[in-house]
């Protein structure tokens, strides 16, 4: 038996996501994550807004495609506003002492940084260097889309879904890019809007956004947006995008809810013990997960391994089939779906 579709997985509450990162144009390493993840049963692949980064990630996807097997949306991250999702690390290296111990490099998930400055391509967002720096000279740079060029790029890119990081109090903002996205909504699978913050600012917000929303030509669903890029640190990331769940999915809006920022293998069980992921076949309050840092960092010694033989690791299979099945592992969604091993709730 083979993979859900993702308008099932959706309904039934067995979704998951793979967040390459909003800002992440390292293309070697999405081609990769996109099959690994793939073959694996992901249902959605969320990129940047950059044509060569869709490309690359519909190269992994095609590269993995088992006959039969309903492929993975591809969705574009886009922003109303400042985000940090949305950002790159800048600093200059000749201005770095010789004897700096680097605390910036050993910091770094995607050893984007080196010696020489910043790998542009590599670097996500996530801030971490930000803070270690002894002299802070490091400093963020925003990294967005002129709105002249959005509609033009999401041409080019034609993805399924589109997902809008926006924050409370940013109605206008956000209203102004729905308006502008106008014309390609009637296309769309899924329409999802990321956001986080204090529970007494998101609820009122969303019910604002929910306003905007319910008058759409496409479904929505809501990122509940944790602790943004940060589940790669450890289990107690996980508890914030489930506090968030627990809130909205008794005082918020309707529509399907998904954890995101913090997100890791500890998740599903957290989710469990607060009777947010369903059981004795009730399909969940929320209807799945979202895996970013944790996943990236997951297969990080395959993909190292596999660049330097070389050549991509979907090429080498004593390294990918260890990689799909650590990918597995951390979806909680075996290989195929096996009606034995799958939750009552994700059963067709």
């Amino acid at each position: 038996m083979l993979g859900h579709a993702p308008e099932d997985a959706l309904r039934q509450g067995c979704w998951r996501k793979l967040i390459c990162g909003a800002s992440n144009q390292d293309l070697a390493t999405v081609t990769d994550l996109a099959w690994v993840y793939t073959r694996a049963g992901i249902h959605c692949i969320d990129v940047a807004p950059d044509p060569a980064v869709v490309a690359a990630a519909r190269q992994g996807m095609a590269a993995a495609f088992k006959l039969g097997q309903p492929p993975p949306w591809l969705m574009v991250s886009l922003n109303d506003d400042t985000d940090p999702h949305f950002r790159k690390a800048h600093f200059d290296p000749r201005h770095c002492p010789a004897d700096c111990p680097r605390p910036c490099e050993a910091t770094c998930p995607v050893a984007a940084i080196s010696p020489e400055g910043v790998d542009m391509a590599r670097c996500y967002g996530c801030g971490r260097c930000l803070a270690v720096c002894p002299l802070g000279l490091i400093e963020e740079r925003p990294w967005r889309l002129q709105r002249s060029q959005l509609l033009e790029i999401l041409e080019a890119c034609q993805p399924d879904a589109l997902e809008i990081h926006t924050r409370p109090g940013a109605v206008a903002p956000f209203t102004q890019l729905l308006t502008l996205l106008q014309p390609l909504l009637p296309r769309l699978r899924l329409l999802a809007v990321s956001a986080g913050g204090p529970l007494d600012q998101l609820i009122p917000y969303l019910w604002q956004l929910h306003g905007l929303l319910v008058t759409q030509p496409v479904s929505h669903l809501w990122q509940l947006d944790g602790r943004p890029m940060s589940g790669d640190l450890g289990r107690g990331t996980a508890h914030a995008a489930v506090a968030l769940a627990l809130g909205v999915s008794r005082h918020g809006p309707p529509g399907l809810l998904q954890v995101a920022g913090g997100v890791n293998r500890h998740t599903h069980a957290l989710l469990q013990r607060h009777g947010l992921a369903g059981h004795g076949g009730k399909p969940p309050a929320v209807a799945g997960m979202a895996f970013g840092g944790a996943a990236r960092q997951l297969l990080s010694p395959w993909l190292t391994a596999a660049q330097a033989r070389g050549k991509p690791l979907h090429q080498h299979s004593d390294l990918a089939d260890v990689a799909v099945g650590q990918a597995q592992d951390l979806l909680n969604l075996p290989a195929g779906l096996i009606a034995e091993k799958t939750p009552a709730y994700c059963r067709p």
